[in-house]
C-alpha cells in the first residue's frame, strides 16, 4: 500500500486544483519560507480525519478553505483526495479487494463535510478503519509535522504508549473492545426489554381467545350474505346480457337507414366534383393566359432597356476617350524627367567605384603586416607564462613545507598528551577477585540449566499455538467467506424480488387491472420453467402473452371490449388437449418447457405452434429452407427466422427478463438456503477453533512468563560473570598494550625532530629562489604590455580603412540601384502609354457598335402584341367566374343532404349508449364476479338447483348483515393475532435464551481482547526497544538509549523515553538539546517503523536543529528504510534534499496562491550527464 497522488482544490493556499504525483520512495518538497509546503502534511492529516483546528494551524475548522487573496475571490468549498496503490490488500475492511482506493473530504462554507472512499459516500470512522493498525491516522507517528518531533520526544508517558499502541496494531483491538462494551450494553438493554414484552404479551393473549370466538361467527355470517350477493350479481349480469341483445337489434335497423341517406349523398358529391374539375380546368386556362400576358409585358420593358442602354453606352465610352489622353501626356513628362536623372548618376556610381578600389588595397596592405606583431605578443606571453609557472611552483612548495612544518609540530603535541594519558592509564588499571569469578560461572550453569528447561517447555507450546492461530484463522476466513456469500445470496435475491415486484406494480395496465378487480391475477410467466438459456426466445415468440391472465371462460371477457386496457393484455382458459407437431425433424421451443399443468401445456402448444428452435443464427438460416407459411424458428438470443425474413430481438417492455429472473430466484432461493446451513457450520467451527486458541495462548502466556524469568536471571548472571572476566582479561591485556604504545610514542617524537631540522634547511633556499624568479617575472610582463600596445595600434588602422572602403561600396551599391530604379520608371511609361493608346481605339470601335434602331422598330410590334393578349385574358376570367357559382351552388346542396343526416346519427348514439349502458351493466357485475374469483360454472348450477329468483336475494343478503350488525364491534384479525401472538411469544423466549448466551459470549470475547492485545503490546515494546537501542547509536554515533515502564499493567502502564548519547551521563530527556531530542525522536520513530511500517511517511523539516554531520546520517537511514516505506519530506537543507528521488517545488509567484513544479532527480542526472 503506497501513496500515488495527493489532489488539492481550494484547501488552504492551493486555490486552483493541484496534484501531486508521488512516483517514487523519495519525494522531497522544496520551497521559500511561507510558501505553503506545510499545508499539505495539513491536507493529509485533515483528510485523514482531522478534527481539532489547532492541529491543522486554524482557529475554526472553515480556515481551511482558500480564504481569497488580492486578485481571487475565496473559494467555497476545499477538497483533498488521497489515491492509495493497494496491490498488497493492505487496507482494512471491505476496501482491501480493491487494487486503488481514493480517499477524499471536502468540507463546504455551510460547515457541511463529506467523506468519500472510491467515490462513495462514508463516515470519517470508516476512513479512520481503513488505515487502524498501519501508523496512519490524523494524529499516528506516520505524520510528523513542524514541531512534532520535540513533542514525541516529550510527550507523557500516557502519551508515549500510544504511539506503541498503534506501532503494534492495538488500536484495531481497542476499537473490536469498545464496539464489544457497547454490543454488551445494548444486549443487556434489549433483554430487559424482552421481559416487558413478555410480560404485557401473556396479558394480551387471554383477551385475544375471546374475540376469537366471535370472529369465528362472523366469518361464518359473512360467507353465507358473500353467497347471496354472488348469485344477486350472476343474476344481474343475465339480465343485462338480455337486454344488450334487444338494443343491438334496434341499433343495426337504425344503422341501414343511415346508409341509403348515405347513398344519396355519394351521388350529390359525384355531381359537386364534376363541376369543381371544371373550375379547376378554368383555373389553370386563366393562370396561363396571365403567364402570355406577362411574358409580352416584359418583352416591352426589356427593348426599353435596350434603348436606355445605347444611349448611356455612348456617353461613358466619349468621357473615357478624353481622360486617356491626359494621361498620356502625364507619362511622356514623367520618361524625360527620369532620362535627365539617369545621366547624372552613370557619373556618381564611376567616382565612387574607384574610390573603393583605392581603400581595399590600403586595407590588404595594412592586414598583410598584422601577423608580426601578433607573433610577438604571442612570444612575449609565453615567456611571461612561464616564469609565472616558476614563480607559482616555488610559492606551493613554500606553503608544503608550511605545512607539514605545522603538522610536525601538532603530531608532537598530540603525542605528548597521549603519553600522559596511557601512564596515567596504567597507572590506574585495576583486576577483578579470582573468587567472585568462581562463584558466578557456578551460578551461570545452574541458571542456564532451569533455562533450557523452560525453553524446551515453551517450544512445544509454540509450536502448538500457531497451528492452533492458523486454524483459528482458517476457520474464521472460511466463516467470512461463507457469510459473506450468504450475504451476496441473499443481497441478489433481495434486488431480483424488488425488480420483479417494481416490474408488476408499475406500468399503465395497474390503474385498469385495480379498476377492473383483476390486479390480484398471476401473470403465466409465473407458471412457465423453461431450459436456461431459452428465456429471450420464449420472451420474443410470447410477447405481450408473457403476462396472460388466466379466466375460466374467455366470453367472460367480452364486457372489457368497451374500457380497453391502455396496453396490450392478453386473457387465456387453458385447453384440454394438446397440438401435435408437425415437423419431426425441427425443435419445438414448446418442447424446452417444463409443464405440470397439462391444460396450460396445451396452451403453450397452441401458442407456440409452428415456432422451432436453432442453437445460433446461422444453424436457422440453414434450416429455413424448411418452413412453411407462418412458421418461425428462434434463437436463444430471442431473434426470429422465418422464410423470408430475420427479426432480431431487443428487450424493448417494460417484461422484459421477468422468466429470466424468475428462474435466477428460484435457483437463488435454492442457493441460499444450502449457503446458510454451510455458514451456521463454519461459525461452529469456528467457535471450536477459537476456544481451543484461547486456551493454547493462556497457557503459552503462563510459560513465556516463566521461561522470561529464567531467561533474564540467567542472563543478568551471564552479564555479570562476563563483564568480570572481560574486565580481567582486558586489564592483563591492556597494561601490555599501554607498554607498547609508549614505546612507539618515544619512537615518533624522534622521528618528528629530524623532519623538523630538515624541513627548516629547505624552508631557507626555497625562500631565496622565490625572490629571484619573482624579480624577472615583473621585467617579462613589462614586455608583453609593449607588445600588446603596438598590435592595438596596428588593427585599429586596419579598421579604419576597412570601414571607409565599405562605406565607398555602399554609396555605390546604392547609385547602381537608383538608376535600375529609373530604367524601371522609363519604360513602365512607355509601357503605360502603348497601353492608353490601345484602349482609346478600342473605345472608339465601341462607339461605332452602339446603335438603338433596331430596338425601336422592334417595341412597336411588342405593344401591339401585349395588347392581344390582354383581351384574351379578359375573356378567359369571365368563364372562371360562371364555373364557380355553379360550384357554389351545388356544394350548398351537398350540405342540405348532409344535415338531413344528423337525426340519424342522433338515434344510432342513443341506441349504443343504450346497448354500451346494458354491457357496462353486465360488466359491471361480470368484474365483480370476477374479482371475487367466484366459479361461474358452479354458481350457475347452484342457482339453478336451488332454483334462486332474482327478487329474493336481497332480503336474504339484508337478514344476513342485520345478524351482522347485532354481534356488535368485531375483531376480524383475533384469529391472526391470537396465532402471530403465540408465534411471537415462541419466539421471544428464544430470543431471551440467545440474548443471555450472547451476554456470555461477548463477555468471553472482552476478556479475550485483553489477553491478546497484552500479549501483542508487550512483544511489540520489547522489539521497540531493541531497535530504539540500536538506531539510536546508528544516528548519534555512540551512547544508549532505551524505553522504561512506568508500571507494572502494560495495558495502562505509560512509556518513558531514556536517553544518553556519547559522553553524556543525563538523568532525565529533558536535558538534552534541541538537535539531541530531535535525533532522539527520529531514532524511536524509526524504530516504531521496523516493527510496523507505515505504507508511507510524511516529514515536515524534521533535520531543520540539526547540523550537516547529523543530516548526513538522518538521509542515510531514511534513504535505507525506503525500500519498505515512502517517504515525503519538507526540508530547506540541501544534504537532505540530495537523497530524493523527486523534487517538488512550491512557489507563491502570485501572492496567497501556492503552486507546484515537479523535477525527476534521476532523470535530471541522467540529462545532465548526457
Amino acid at each position: 500500500m503506497r501513496l500515488n497522488s495527493i489532489k488539492l482544490s481550494g484547501f488552504k493556499s492551493f486555490a486552483d486544483p493541484t496534484v501531486f504525483q508521488l512516483p517514487g520512495q523519495l519525494v522531497g518538497v522544496v520551497g521559500p519560507n511561507g510558501c505553503g509546503k506545510s499545508n499539505i502534511m495539513d491536507a493529509v492529516r485533515w483528510v485523514l480525519g482531522e478534527s481539532k483546528a489547532s492541529e491543522l494551524r486554524g482557529e475554526s475548522m472553515q480556515d481551511v478553505i482558500f480564504n481569497g487573496s488580492g486578485n481571487r475571490k475565496p473559494a467555497s468549498r476545499s477538497s483533498v483526495e488521497l489515491v492509495f496503490a493497494n496491490e498488497d490488500g493492505r487496507a482494512g475492511g471491505q476496501w482491501n479487494q480493491f487494487s486503488e482506493i481514493a480517499v477524499k473530504r471536502v468540507l463546504t462554507r455551510d460547515g457541511t463535510s463529506s467523506y468519500f472512499i472510491n467515490n462513495q459516500p462514508v463516515r470519517r470512522r470508516d476512513v479512520q478503519d481503513v488505515f487502524l493498525g498501519t501508523g496512519l491516522g490524523p494524529r499516528a507517528y506516520a505524520i510528523i509535522g513542524q514541531g512534532t518531533i520535540s513533542r514525541i520526544i516529550e510527550s507523557k508517558p500516557e502519551e508515549m504508549r500510544m504511539f506503541l499502541e498503534e506501532a503494534a496494531g492495538v488500536s484495531k483491538y481497542k476499537e473490536r473492545r469498545r464496539e464489544t462494551e457497547n454490543r454488551l450494553k445494548d444486549t443487556r438493554e434489549n433483554l430487559t426489554r424482552v421481559d416487558d414484552i413478555l410480560r404485557e404479551l401473556n396479558n394480551n393473549l387471554e383477551k385475544l381467545e375471546k374475540q376469537a370466538e366471535v370472529a369465528a361467527s362472523y366469518r361464518a355470517l359473512q360467507d353465507a350474505g358473500t353467497l347471496k350477493l354472488h348469485q344477486l350479481w350472476f343474476l344481474k349480469h343475465r339480465d343485462a346480457t338480455s337486454e344488450q341483445g334487444r338494443v343491438k337489434a334496434e341499433h343495426l335497423e337504425a344503422v341501414n337507414a343511415l346508409e341509403s341517406r348515405m347513398a344519396e349523398l355519394r351521388q350529390v358529391e359525384a355531381e359537386l366534383e364534376t363541376v369543381r374539375q371544371a373550375h379547376y380546368a378554368a383555373g389553370d386556362e386563366l393562370h396561363a393566359s396571365q403567364g402570355r400576358y406577362a411574358e409580352a409585358q416584359l418583352e416591352v420593358s426589356r427593348l426599353e432597356e435596350r434603348i436606355r442602354y445605347v444611349v448611356e453606352g455612348r456617353q461613358r465610352v466619349e468621357s473615357r476617350l478624353i481622360e486617356l489622353q491626359a494621361q498620356n501626356t502625364q507619362w511622356q513628362e514623367r520618361s524625360v524627367q527620369a532620362q535627365e536623372e539617369l545621366e547624372t548618376i552613370a557619373e556618381q556610381i564611376a567616382t565612387a567605384e574607384e574610390q573603393s578600389e583605392i581603400l581595399a588595397a590600403q586595407a590588404e596592405e595594412q592586414a598583410a603586416n598584422l601577423p608580426n606583431g601578433e607573433d610577438a605578443v604571442r612570444a612575449a606571453q609565453g615567456r611571461a607564462n612561464e616564469q609565472r609557472a616558476l614563480v607559482v611552483q616555488v610559492q606551493q612548495q613554500i606553503q608544503v613545507l608550511a605545512a607539514e612544518s605545522r603538522s610536525i609540530e601538532e603530531q608532537a603535541r598530540q603525542l605528548r598528551t597521549r603519553r600522559e594519558r596511557l601512564a596515567a592509564e596504567r597507572q590506574g588499571l585495576a583486576v577483578p577477585d579470582a573468587d567472585r569469578l568462581a562463584e558466578l560461572k557456578r551460578q551461570s550453569e545452574a541458571a542456564d540449566e532451569a533455562r533450557d528447561m523452560a525453553d524446551a517447555r515453551l517450544q512445544e507450546l509454540q509450536e502448538q499455538v500457531p497451528l492452533q492461530d492458523e486454524q483459528r484463522r482458517h476457520a474464521q476466513a472460511d466463516a467470512n467467506a461463507q457469510g459473506r456469500r450468504q450475504s451476496e445470496l441473499s443481497a441478489r435475491l433481495d434486488a431480483l424480488r424488488a425488480l420483479q415486484e417494481k416490474v408488476q406494480t408499475e406500468g399503465k395496465l395497474k390503474p385498469w387491472l385495480a379498476k377492473h378487480g383483476l390486479d390480484g391475477l398471476q401473470g403465466l410467466w409465473t407458471k412457465l420453467h423453461i431450459q436456461a438459456g431459452w428465456e429471450n426466445a420464449l420472451e420474443a415468440a410470447l410477447r405481450e402473452r408473457m403476462s396472460a391472465l388466466q379466466v375460466g371462460r374467455l366470453e367472460t371477457v367480452q364486457a372489457f371490449a368497451a374500457d380497453a386496457p391502455p396496453a396490450r393484455l392478453a386473457f387465456y382458459s387453458p385447453p384440454a388437449a394438446a397440438i401435435a407437431n408437425t415437423h419431426e425433424t425441427l425443435a419445438r421451443l414448446s418442447d424446452l418447457l417444463r409443464l405440470d399443468d397439462a391444460g396450460l401445456k396445451a396452451l403453450l402448444n397452441d401458442w407456440l405452434e409452428g415456432v422451432y428452435t436453432a442453437a445460433s443464427l446461422e444453424e436457422a438460416l440453414a434450416q429455413r429452407a424448411r418452413l412453411t407459411h407462418g412458421e418461425l424458428i428462434m434463437t436463444p438470443a430471442g431473434h426470429a427466422v422465418s422464410q423470408f425474413a430475420v427479426s432480431f430481438y431487443a428487450p424493448d417492455s417494460e417484461q422484459a427478463g421477468m422468466l429470466a429472473r424468475a428462474q435466477e430466484i428460484e435457483q437463488l432461493q435454492l442457493e441460499l438456503r444450502a449457503q446458510t446451513l454451510i455458514a451456521e457450520e463454519a461459525k461452529s467451527a469456528l467457535v471450536r477453533a477459537e476456544a481451543a486458541y484461547t486456551e493454547g495462548s493462556q497457557r503459552l502466556v503462563l510459560l513465556r512468563r516463566e521461561a522470561g524469568e529464567a531467561q533474564n536471571r540467567a542472563h543478568q548472571l551471564h552479564v555479570e560473570l562476563l563483564r568480570l572476566t572481560q574486565q580481567s582479561e582486558a586489564a592483563s591485556a591492556r597494561r601490555g598494550q599501554l607498554e607498547g604504545e609508549l614505546a612507539e610514542i618515544d619512537a615518533q617524537a624522534e622521528g618528528l625532530q629530524e623532519r623538523r631540522v630538515t624541513g627548516e634547511a629547505r624552508f631557507e633556499e626555497l625562500d631565496m629562489q622565490l625572490a629571484t624568479t619573482q624579480e624577472r617575472h615583473a621585467e617579462l610582463d613589462e614586455a608583453v604590455i609593449l607588445a600588446e600596445r603596438r598590435l592595438g595600434e596596428a588593427r585599429e588602422q586596419l579598421r579604419a580603412l576597412e570601414r571607409r572602403a565599405q562605406e565607398s561600396q555602399y554609396s555605390a551599391r546604392a547609385l547602381a540601384s537608383r538608376r535600375a530604379e529609373l530604367q524601371r520608371a522609363i519604360e513602365t511609361a512607355q509601357q503605360q502609354v502603348q497601353t492608353n493608346t490601345a484602349s482609346a481605339e478600342s473605345l472608339q470601335r465601341e462607339m461605332d457598335t452602339l446603335n438603338d434602331a433596331a430596338a425601336q422598330a422592334g417595341l412597336q410590334d411588342a405593344l401591339a402584341l401585349k395588347m392581344e393578349r390582354e383581351q384574351a385574358l379578359a375573356a378567359v376570367r369571365s368563364n372562371y367566374d360562371d364555373l364557380s357559382l355553379r360550384l357554389r351552388k351545388a356544394d350548398e346542396q351537398r350540405l342540405t343532404f348532409e344535415r338531413s343526416l344528423d337525426p340519424l346519427r342522433d338515434r344510432i348514439t342513443k341506441l349504443q349508449l343504450e346497448e354500451q349502458a346494458a354491457q357496462l351493466g353486465g360488466a359491471q357485475f361480470m368484474e365483480q364476479l370476477v374479482a371475487a374469483e367466484v366459479d361461474l360454472e358452479a354458481l350457475a348450477q347452484g342457482i339453478e338447483q336451488g332454483q334462486v329468483k332474482l327478487y329474493g336475494l336481497q332480503g336474504e343478503i339484508d337478514r344476513i348483515n342485520r345478524e351482522i350488525a347485532s354481534l356488535g364491534a368485531v375483531n376480524l384479525a383475533a384469529l391472526d393475532e391470537l396465532t402471530s401472538a403465540r408465534e411471537r411469544k415462541t419466539f421471544l423466549d428464544s430470543q431471551c435464551a440467545d440474548l443471555m448466551s450472547a451476554m456470555k459470549t461477548l463477555e468471553d470475547a472482552i476478556h479475550k481482547i485483553d489477553l491478546e492485545t497484552r500479549d501483542l503490546l508487550g512483544a511489540t515494546f520489547d522489539q521497540v526497544n531493541h531497535h530504539f537501542g540500536r538506531m539510536f547509536p546508528t544516528l548519534f554515533g555512540g551512547g544508549q538509549a532505551k524505553l522504561v515502564m512506568t508500571g507494572d499493567e502494560i495495558l495502562d502502564a505509560g512509556v518513558q523515553v531514556m536517553a544518553q548519547p556519547p559522553g553524556k551521563k543525563n538523568s532525565t530527556i529533558h536535558l538534552l538539546s534541541g538537535g539531541e531530542k530531535a535525533l532522539t525522536a527520529i531514532a524511536l520513530v524509526f524504530a516504531i517503523f521496523q516493527l510496523n511500517p507505515a505504507p508511507f511517511c510524511l516529514l515536515d523539516e524534521v533535520d531543520a536543529p540539526l547540523d550537516d554531520a547529523n543530516t548526513e546520517r538522518y538521509a542515510k537511514l531514511v534513504a535505507e528504510m525506503s525500500s519498505g516505506t515512502q517517504f515525503l519530506f519538507i526540508s530547506h537543507n540541501k544534504i537532505a534534499m540530495e537523497m530524493a528521488e523527486q523534487l517538488i517545488g512550491v512557489t507563491m509567484q502570485e501572492q496567497g496562491v501556492s503552486r507546484i513544479v515537479a523535477v525527476d532527480m534521476d532523470k535530471a542526472l541522467a540529462m545532465a550527464e548526457a
